[in-house]
C-alpha cells in the first residue's frame, strides 16, 4: 500500500471517528492527554497491520497509545441531477 493511500484511508477513519465524537463527546474522557490515537480497521487487514506497526513503534518510543477498532467508512457517491 502506497503512503498516499495509507494516509487517505487513515483520514477517512479519523473523520468517521470524529463524527462519532460529535455524537458522544464523553468518549474523549477515556483518551489520556498526550496519547497517540491509532484506529484499527476491522475490515481492512492490510491497513490494520500497517497501523499496528505504528502502535508498536510508538510504544517502543515510550508514548501512550490508544487504539480504536472500527469498520472502514463506506464512501457515499452523490448522484447529481439538474432539472
Amino acid at each position: 500500500m502506497k503512503q498516499e493511500e495509507l494516509a487517505e484511508k487513515n483520514l477517512d477513519l479519523f473523520h468517521e471517528f470524529m463524527m462519532y465524537v460529535l455524537e458522544k463527546p464523553d468518549i474523549l474522557d477515556r483518551i489520556p492527554k498526550g496519547a497517540q490515537l491509532v484506529i484499527l480497521p476491522e475490515d481492512d487487514p492490510e491497513l490494520c497491520q500497517k497501523n499496528l506497526e505504528i502502535v508498536r513503534k510508538r510504544k517502543e518510543e515510550g508514548q501512550t497509545v490508544v487504539t480504536v477498532k472500527m469498520l472502514t467508512p463506506k464512501r457515499v457517491v452523490p448522484k447529481i441531477a439538474v432539472s
